[in-house]
């Protein structure tokens, strides 16, 4: 089983994942939850039937490593604010839920399982947080060609909450079990859905002037038909 060597203010907190859950289309206003509709409808990915839906991932797949192995050139990844139940409370981090979008045309469960998540060792407690949850701001930026170009950016408020994504996913309370992880949504691209050499992203607390931050590189393998 993979265990997660976290970080909180200088102490190391492991966590061993059991549940790794994945919300898609986990947007607050239903106009943004269309428009990444037609993000994906783009490279032939199949409406939802519900949203938001949570998939479910093997929880081996998190990993707080600086680069991953993926199959072929079409994978990409995606900022998320993700939530994991621990002994010592749920916590906030960041990370992303790369994705192979070849397979996504054809199923979204099987794209996001055949891909490793990605997530930052540092994380803040969810209650430090949750009073000003809406200030907080994610941003990612890829590799392309060489280049850093802004992926992804803006605040939180465009996703739902953690008390109402929890609340749809079956939980009464705003917490999740230990081991329990969830990605909570993600954000418009710009520019579209593209794959990269590398990803790097971002999430700022503004009130208590802090910052969580990971970056990854990805290598490709070949695939051999």
């Amino acid at each position: 089983m993979t265990t997660l060597h976290l970080a909180d203010r200088g102490e190391t907190l492991e966590v061993e994942p059991r549940e790794l859950i994945i919300a898609g289309w986990a947007g607050r206003e239903q106009a943004a939850i269309d428009e990444h509709i037609e993000e994906l409808r783009e490279i032939g990915v199949t409406p939802p039937s519900r949203t938001p839906l949570f998939y479910r991932v093997s929880a081996d797949q998190l990993t707080t490593a600086d680069s991953i192995q993926v199959l072929g050139e079409a994978s990409s990844g995606e900022v998320e604010v993700v939530l994991i139940g621990s002994a010592q409370g749920t916590l906030v981090g960041i990370g992303s839920d790369h994705t192979d979008r070849e397979a996504e045309a054809w199923s979204v469960a099987h794209a996001k399982q055949v891909c490793a998540k990605p997530v930052g060792r540092q994380v803040w407690p969810l209650e430090e947080v949750i009073d000003h949850w809406d200030t907080l701001t994610m941003t990612a930026w890829a590799t392309i060609d060489g280049q850093e170009v802004r992926y992804q950016q803006g605040q939180v408020t465009g996703l739902l909450p953690p008390a109402e994504l929890l609340r749809r996913f079956g939980l009464e309370q705003t917490r999740l079990a230990p081991g329990q992880v969830m990605l909570c949504g993600t954000l418009p691209v710009i520019g579209g859905v593209r794959a990269a050499e590398a990803f790097r992203m971002r999430l700022e607390d503004p009130v208590l002037g802090r910052t969580l931050a990971h970056a990854y590189r990805v290598q490709t393998l070949p695939v051999i038909a």
